[in-house]
């Protein structure tokens, strides 16, 4: 069983960054974000390989957001710039146990962490 918890989520400005965190507590092949906001089905955001040198983004956010990653730490980072009040959602980090594999499936993904906020004021 491996547990995700992630953090760094806040109120921002539009066109403000913020940077969230996902660590692990054990070791987890692909990771990846996604976000739900109210009403709407979870959506995918990006993802990164074990490696990290494999990433995929969703459409909405290409351009704007990086994923990484830092293995030493079992923690997967989210950079996120230029945000717009349509980001504004709950972000889950998700872990998928299935070697190399880099899935923008919800079901893909076997662990999750608890979410954190992120609101964009316009």
């Amino acid at each position: 069983q491996v547990q995700l918890v992630e953090s760094g989520g806040g109120l921002v400005q539009a066109g403000d960054s913020l940077t969230l965190s996902c660590v692990a507590s054990g070791i987890v092949y692909s990771v990846g974000w996604f976000r739900q906001a109210p009403g709407k089905d979870r959506e995918f955001v990006a993802a990164i390989n074990w490696s990290g040198v494999d990433t995929y983004y969703g459409d909405s956010v290409k351009g704007r957001f990086t994923i990484s990653r830092d293995n030493g730490k079992n923690t997967v980072y989210l950079q996120m710039t230029r945000l717009k009040p349509e980001d504004t959602a709950v972000y889950f980090c998700a872990a998928d146990m299935i070697y190399q594999r880099l899935s923008r499936g919800v079901d893909d993904y076997m662990y999750w962490g608890q979410g954190t906020q992120v609101t964009v004021s316009s």
